[in-house]
This record gives structure tokens, sequence and C-alpha cells, in this order.
């Protein structure tokens, strides 16, 4: 649990534009272990989990952010 705890901690502190990288390098390792399982070189299978996980974490993120910004 600590570990969601932290990994939620450090999106909290970067700015949008950090966010907006972070998502592209994850949407882009998400793409390469797609690419991976189909061609059965996948070594490590929770890494696609995870991967997606933190996608959310920052779509999230972003949104309740701008849904603030908005409210505002």
């Amino acid at each position: 649990m600590a570990k969601i705890d932290t990994r939620r901690s450090d999106l909290v502190a970067k700015t949008e534009d950090q966010l907006g990288e972070e998502l592209g390098n994850l949407k882009r390792e998400a793409f390469n272990l797609r690419f991976q399982a189909a061609t059965n070189q996948l070594e490590k299978s929770s890494r696609v989990k995870e991967v997606r996980r933190d996608i959310a974490r920052i779509k999230t993120l972003q949104s309740t952010r701008s849904r603030d910004a908005a409210a505002k």
C-alpha cells in the first residue's frame, strides 16, 4: 500500500507539463509491452498492469486538476 501512496505523492508534486511527458512515456511503454506480449517476448507480464494503473493515476490527477481550476 505504501508504494501506491508514494507514487501518488510523486505525481502530485509534478507540473502539468511533467505529467503530460510522463503520460506520453507510459503510453509508449504500454505499446511496447503489448508488442512484446504479442510476439511472446514479454519477460515481466506484471509490468503491463503497473503501466496501465500509472496511466490511470495520471489521467485522474489531470482531470481533478482541470475540474478544480474550472471551479475557481
